[in-house]
């Protein structure tokens, strides 16, 4: 498993973007996507819409795994 970020191609809304996420993140967010029934692009669209501006897509991701794995613990 690579420590180092890798790059993956998304969708948002018929637009193509790429998004570099650590193997652990994007392993993550794919089972959250496929717990909630959900296409990653789609689950990656609603954080794009809700993320604001002084955040990248990635760093949104990020937080969106860990709030998602925080809540679960509490």
């Amino acid at each position: 498993m690579s420590l180092r970020p890798k790059k993956h191609s998304l969708t948002l809304r018929g637009h193509r973007t790429s998004v570099s996420l650590e193997d652990d993140f994007w392993n993550a967010f794919r089972k959250i996507a496929a717990q909630d029934g959900r296409a990653i692009n789609e689950l990656a669209a609603e954080i794009d819409e809700t993320r604001g501006e002084d955040c990248g897509l990635a760093s949104a991701i990020r937080l969106f795994v860990l709030h998602h794995l925080q809540s679960r613990r509490s």
